[in-house]
């Protein structure tokens, strides 16, 4: 049996002495959608942050198709196949959408493998292709959101993390972007780690979910079951 693409073992992250995440364990296996969901505050980007290398556990390990990630910078770490797209978005505001994409594949020299990854991504994003020379920070909120996405997607990464892709978009939007993540799952095969607010939304498209609050994993299942779990619909979907 193969090792799971992403796996976090007894992770326990500080920021100073403020223990932000105590003893996360969770595991991705390829192919899934796994949500991750919790309350403000309760350390779901800290996990994805840790993960990219930009905050180092004090114990634990992170292991990449069953290699440790725990000594490699943030660059090695997306060398070796983490695509993160952070919240807010983090675009470049006054590069082009095509100058956004192609930093998205800075580690890539052949130039017909970053026009065959921006053909993909156009594929995925017909509109990003129109807004091709248009700046970044013009974009839509929304538009912006896909070119974050894509510009992740150009690594061609072996796990996409996902940290709130549909904060600050109008409903009609937001059901466009996890249209948008259930495709990449479906058809491109994407294997995605999904840090959510919109617990009912993130619930719906992915296999497996884990409820972290204060730093801890509180439950884990399959999201179908969670979605039902009378304690998840109290707590985090507002019914």
């Amino acid at each position: 049996m193969s090792a799971p693409v992403l796996e976090l073992i007894n992770v326990n992250t500080y920021y100073g002495k403020i223990h932000a995440l105590k003893g996360v364990s969770l595991t991705v296996e390829q192919g899934e959608i796994v949500t991750l969901i919790g309350s403000n505050g309760a350390g779901k980007t800290t996990t994805l942050r840790t993960i990219s290398g930009l905050l180092r556990p004090r114990q634990g390990d992170i292991r990449l198709n069953g290699v440790s990630t725990l000594t490699l910078p943030p660059h090695k770490i997306v060398e070796k196949g983490v695509g993160h797209v952070p919240e807010g978005r983090g675009i470049f505001p006054a590069l082009t959408v095509l100058e956004n994409l192609e930093m998205g594949a800075f580690l890539v020299r052949d130039s017909a493998e970053i026009d065959r990854r921006l053909a993909l991504v156009f594929s995925i994003f017909p509109r990003l292709q129109e807004r091709m020379h248009q700046r970044g920070g013009t974009l839509s909120g929304g538009e912006q959101q896909m070119l974050a996405i894509g510009r992740a997607l150009m690594q061609l990464p072996a796990i996409l993390l996902l940290d709130e892709p549909s904060m600050g978009l109008a409903p009609l939007l937001v059901e466009e972007i996890f249209n948008i993540i259930r495709k990449l799952n479906s058809e491109q095969g994407t294997t995605i780690l999904l840090v959510e607010q919109n617990a009912q939304a993130a619930l719906q498209i992915a296999n497996r979910a884990y409820v972290l609050e204060t730093g801890r994993i509180l439950m884990s299942g399959p999201a179908q079951e969670l979605l039902h779990d009378p304690r998840i619909i109290e707590a985090y979907l507002g019914l």
